[in-house]
């Protein structure tokens, strides 16, 4: 779906899979030296993945249980924040020389955070089976800051700056104008691209302001202080986050109190993260006559994440009134990770937890695909036949569908904890869908719609294999 890579000289232009594959690892390496303790977090991840790996080859699954979410990558996501619609419409041409779109709206105004949002991504099952890598990406919504002084002032700073290389420009203009780049442009543009994520400890702005900007809110400081949207977090796919999350201590390394998203299931569903709590990392203000001052900022982090199944529309209402049920069950007295976590068990157990149960009411998206006794009887099968009449039969199996976007709640929950950042109603608002894809300069793709189009492409597969007509009676 990407516009890019049709060149009518093909064979020079480098594949926005392989660009983007180049620059989430130049992205991890860059992470890794300037956050050592990320380094410690994904290694830990590596030794989850390879323990659960062999036990899973011990124990042998059913076929629509075998394969699932066992493909774990390196640097899964990233997060961003941007201060500008001009940033914003940048990023996006940015993203999309790697095959990324904009996929879904996030407002997380709801959890006291002036920001919304969307997940830069790849949208065909081959891109995303290529390199799954993905950009969860803030804008700042000024609106909200309620210091009308403290607002101006930050605009005056955001729009002062500039957080692109001029020679990432060109080459952007060179991707949109030949429809892709060559090999030696694509290895320019990952490094060019990358100074725009690098951290940098010297302060746009003076002391005085960046203590008025945290003190009104952390991601606020985070966001107009410093030259650039350095990245905030990288985060790996482990295949057993729980067992990240209890051993994360034994390396000295501080989680936060609770993994965010649902519960541990037999059937997991959408997405869970973890991470160590945000650093406090030293940086310099320039003062008057060019002195300068030393203090320290806390945004950025180490994260995990475990991915489960895609909910259909009915699927997510049931998990959203559940996870409210969850939180206003909570026990303030009691200690509050675990009665978090009682609570949510509690409320998911009304949630099925087996496949063919989330299958029948539609809760869960799937896959279908022939088995081998139905291509053994393709050339013998009616003119018409149903689904349920071929997965009964044998002839076809499923495979849930995995979930690859964000949890606006799970995102929030894991900024918050990091920042410090309580919840306050000055930073609610309705969220504005039309008003950040006006900044984006392009809609948003609905990730239903996506999920919804994979499920349906498998069947029609599977029907036009057959020979058969669908029977939807």
């Amino acid at each position: 779906m990407s516009p890019l890579g049709t060149s009518s000289n093909i064979s020079q232009v480098v594949a926005p899979d392989a660009i983007r594959a180049s620059f989430a690892a130049a992205m991890s390496e860059m992470y890794l030296r300037e956050v050592p303790a990320y380094a410690a977090l994904a290694t830990l991840a590596d030794h989850v993945n390879a323990e659960a790996s062999a036990a899973a080859a011990e124990r042998p699954t059913p076929h629509q249980a075998s394969k699932m979410f066992s493909h774990h990558r390196d640097a899964s996501h990233g997060a961003i924040r941007v201060g500008t619609p001009d940033e914003l419409k940048v990023m996006r041409r940015v993203f999309a020389v790697m095959g990324m779109h904009p996929v879904g709206y996030y407002d997380l105004s709801g959890a006291g955070i002036p920001v919304h949002a969307t997940a830069f991504r790849p949208i065909t099952c081959a891109a995303l089976e290529a390199n799954g890598f993905r950009i969860f990406a803030s804008l700042l919504r000024l609106d909200l800051i309620g210091d009308a002084e403290l607002r101006a002032q930050a605009t005056r700073v955001l729009s002062a700056r500039v957080i692109f290389t001029s020679r990432l420009l060109e080459l952007l203009d060179t991707a949109e104008r030949n429809r892709g780049l060559s090999q030696s442009e694509s290895a320019e543009f990952v490094a060019e691209a990358l100074e725009t994520f690098r951290w940098q400890k010297s302060a746009a702005v003076s002391k005085e302001l960046y203590e008025r900007l945290r003190d009104t809110h952390r991601v606020l400081a985070d966001i107009v202080s410093f030259r650039g949207p350095h990245i905030n977090h990288l985060t790996p796919s482990v295949l057993d986050i729980d067992r990240v999350q209890d051993l994360m201590p034994t390396l000295g390394i501080a989680p936060k109190e609770t993994i965010e998203g649902p519960p541990r299931r037999n059937c997991p569903l959408l997405l869970r993260q973890t991470s160590f709590k945000a650093l406090e990392e030293p940086i310099e203000f320039v003062g008057e006559g060019g002195v300068v001052k030393l203090g320290t900022h806390l945004a950025r982090f180490g994260e995990v994440e475990q991915r489960g199944a895609a909910l259909t529309p009915k699927g997510r209402r049931l998990y959203d009134q559940l996870l409210g049920e969850a939180r206003s069950c909570g026990t303030p007295e009691a200690d509050r990770a675990q009665s978090a976590n009682a609570s949510l068990r509690a409320a998911f157990a009304k949630f099925p937890d087996n496949w063919e149960e989330l299958r029948t009411q539609r809760l869960v998206y799937f896959e279908y695909a022939l088995t081998e006794a139905g291509a053994a009887v393709a050339h013998r099968c009616g003119r018409v036949g149903s689904l349920e009449a071929l997965l009964s039969e044998g002839f076809v199996h499923y495979r849930p569908i995995t979930y690859e976007d964000f949890l606006p709640v799970s995102a929030a929950g894991i900024f918050r904890s990091n920042l410090d950042a309580q919840s306050d109603e000055r930073n609610v608002a309705a969220p504005s869908e039309d008003e950040f894809e006006a900044a984006l300069g392009a809609q948003v793709v609905d990730p239903f719609s996506l999920y919804e189009a994979v499920e349906r492409a498998s069947i029609e597969r599977c029907f036009e294999a057959l020979h058969l007509n669908e029977d939807v009676a």
